[in-house]
């Protein structure tokens, strides 16, 4: 059983740096195909300081600051039982390749479903970058199966 005591808590703040080659390789996998996402050029020319992040990139970036085995041990979740629920994103600036990023992740929530047999650990980050402008709020929700 995850510990409701969690809800609440700050599981840790964590800051890294945007790399433009990981956002070029991002685009790639995802298909996309807009170039100011690729082309430091295209994205000057569309009025961008830099390489925009792609939506959706700042979970990766949340996924390397938050080694997924430490984090699972914190919460006691079990590594080999959980699931990806939902992630979801609100979006209140641009963050671009040279920006350092701080995610604040906090446990929102704590829930059962069928007799606890599905657990449901409810993840808000706050992103703010290297000014402290607010970036996003990303919220996911892990799922642990239990026997």
């Amino acid at each position: 059983m995850i510990d409701r005591n969690l809800i609440g808590q700050s599981l840790g703040t964590r800051t890294l740096a945007v790399e433009e080659g990981r956002l070029r390789f991002f685009a790639k996998v995802i298909g996309e195909m807009n170039p100011i996402y690729t082309d430091a050029a295209a994205a000057h020319q569309a009025g961008h300081r830099a390489v925009p992040v792609p939506p959706t990139f700042l979970f990766c970036l949340e996924s390397d600051a938050f080694d997924s085995v430490g984090t699972a041990k914190l919460t006691k979740l079990d590594p080999a039982r959980i699931l990806h629920g939902e992630q979801q994103f609100e979006y209140h600036a641009m963050a671009y390749a040279g920006d350092t990023l701080t995610f604040d992740v906090k446990v929102a929530d704590i829930y059962e479903k069928k007799g606890g047999v599905l657990e449901f650990l409810v993840k808000e980050t706050r992103v703010t970058d290297q000014g402290g402008k607010h970036i996003a709020d990303l919220r996911a929700i892990v799922v642990q199966r239990n026997a």
